[in-house]
C-alpha cells in the first residue's frame, strides 16, 4: 500500500490519455453488463427448470392444443408423480404494446408443481374462492400500478368470452419472484376459461407439465408417454422442461453464443487499447525506471508497480461500468417486452474476473519490459 500514491501519480502523468482509456473500459463493461442482462432474459427459466419436470406438447406444433382428457391417462403411467396443464391466454391489456405472459392453470396443481412460486396463504385462499381471480407478478404491479382487488379488463385474442370480447379479472394475489423466475406473468383459472369460452372450444389445453418420481428415468418415461398417444389425433412430443425452454429460446437464435462473441470481440479490442496505453507510458518513463533501479528497487518490485498501474486502470473503468449496468437493470426493462431484466450475481463475479484478467494481460508485456530494463542502456538512451 505504501506505493499506491506512486502508482496513482504515474497514471495521471497524462490525464487526458488516462481519462479516455478509463472511459473505453467503462463503456465496454457497461456493454458486457447489458448483454448479460439480455442473455439472461432470453434464457429465462432454463437455469431454474426442474430436473424432475417434463413438458408435453402437440407433436406438430407447440401452438396446437391437446385434449384435457389426456391428464387422467398421464397420471396413471408408472413413474409419473403429478401432472397439470397450462394454456396460453394471449389477451391484450389496454394496448397491444402492453405485452405480458398470461396463462390459464389449475391453481393447486400449478403451485404444487412449481413450488418456487410463493403466494401468501390468505391470497391463495382468495384465489381459490374466486373463479375470476388471478395472481400476478411484482413486475406487473410496478409497471401498471396494480394492487390486490383491482379489476383488470383483458381483451381476448385467442379466447373470447361468450358474451363479448372483453374478459374481466380480479387480482387476488401477487406471487414472489426470486431470481430466475419471470416476475411479469399473470395466472388465471382454467375452470373460468373453460366455462366462459364458446362450447366448441372447450375440452382442450395448451400443454402438460409432468413431474416424475425419478429424474434419471425422465427419458424413459417421456418415450412411454409419447408411445401411448402415438397414431392418435393428438400425437405428443415430451421432453425435459429444461430442453423445452432452451429450444423455445433458441427459436430466435443462440443468444448465448451471440452475446459471448460480441463480448469476446469487445474485450479483445479493449485489451489492445489498454496494452498500448501501458506500453506508451513505460516508453515515456524509461529513464525514471532506471533511476528507481539505481535507488535499489528490485526487478520484481518494478514489475509489480507496472502491473498495479494496469490493474488500477482496469479496476476503475470496469467497476464503474459494472455498477452502471447494475443500476440500469434496477430501472426495469425499458421495452416492457423481456420476461426479466436483471444482472445476475454470477455475471457480476465473472465481470470482476474479466477486469482482473484485462489488467494483468494488458500490463504483463510492458511490466516484463520494465523488469528486463538495464540501467546502463536506459540512461545511455537519454
Amino acid at each position: 500500500m505504501k506505493f499506491a500514491y506512486l502508482v496513482w501519480r504515474n497514471l495521471f502523468r497524462r490525464k487526458t490519455r488516462t481519462v479516455f482509456t478509463v472511459g473505453a473500459i467503462l463503456v465496454s463493461f457497461v456493454l458486457y453488463g447489458v448483454l448479460a442482462i439480455i442473455r439472461t432474459s432470453f434464457a429465462m427459466g432454463v437455469d431454474v427448470a426442474g430436473a424432475d419436470r417434463l413438458m408435453m406438447v402437440h407433436k406438430v406444433s407447440f401452438i396446437q392444443p391437446l385434449p384435457v382428457s389426456y391428464g387422467n391417462r398421464i397420471a396413471q403411467v408408472e413413474g409419473v408423480d403429478a401432472v397439470t396443464h397450462q394454456s396460453w391466454f394471449g389477451g391484450i391489456y389496454q394496448d397491444p404494446k402492453n405485452f405480458f405472459a398470461q396463462m390459464a392453470v389449475v391453481p393447486e396443481e400449478h403451485l404444487d408443481l412449481y413450488p418456487e412460486y410463493k403466494l401468501p396463504e390468505d391470497q391463495l385462499k382468495n384465489w381459490l374462492a374466486n373463479r375470476q381471480g388471478v395472481i400476478v407478478g411484482p413486475a406487473l404491479v410496478t409497471r401498471f400500478g396494480w394492487k390486490i382487488g383491482d379489476r383488470i379488463p383483458i381483451q381476448g385474442t385467442i379466447w373470447r368470452p361468450r358474451d363479448g370480447s372483453t374478459w374481466e379479472f380480479i387480482i387476488e394475489g401477487i406471487y414472489d419472484a426470486p431470481e430466475g423466475i419471470d416476475p411479469a406473468q399473470m395466472f388465471l383459472r382454467y375452470d373460468y376459461l373453460e366455462e366462459s369460452r364458446p362450447e366448441e372450444m372447450s375440452g382442450i389445453v395448451g400443454w402438460y407439465v409432468i413431474r416424475v418420481d425419478d429424474p434419471s428415468r425422465s427419458a424413459e418415461i417421456a418415450a412411454r408417454l409419447d408411445d401411448m398417444f402415438a397414431n392418435s389425433s393428438f400425437e405428443t412430443k415430451t421432453s425435459s422442461e429444461k430442453a423445452f425452454i432452451q429450444g423455445f429460446a433458441n427459436q430466435i437464435g443462440n443468444i448465448g453464443a451471440i452475446v459471448t462473441a460480441v463480448t469476446a470481440a469487445t474485450l479483445f479490442v479493449l485489451l489492445l487499447v489498454v496494452g498500448n496505453t501501458m506500453a506508451q507510458s513505460i516508453r515515456e518513463r524509461t529513464n525514471e525506471l532506471a533511476v528507481l533501479k539505481t535507488l535499489g528497487f528490485p526487478d520484481g518490485l518494478v514489475l509489480g508497480l507496472v502491473l498495479a498501474e494496469s490493474l488500477a486502470l482496469a479496476f476503475v473503468g470496469g467497476s464503474i461500468g459494472l455498477l452502471l449496468a447494475w443500476l440500469f437493470a434496477q430501472g426495469g426493462d425499458p421495452t416492457y417486452m423481456l420476461p426479466a431484466f436483471f444482472l445476475p450475481t454470477r455475471d457480476i463475479f465473472i465481470g470482476i474476473g474479466l477486469i482482473v484478467l484485462l489488467g494483468v494481460v494488458a500490463g504483463l508485456l510492458p511490466a516484463l519490459q520494465a523488469r528486463r530494463l538495464r540501467i546502463v542502456d536506459a540512461l545511455r538512451k537519454n
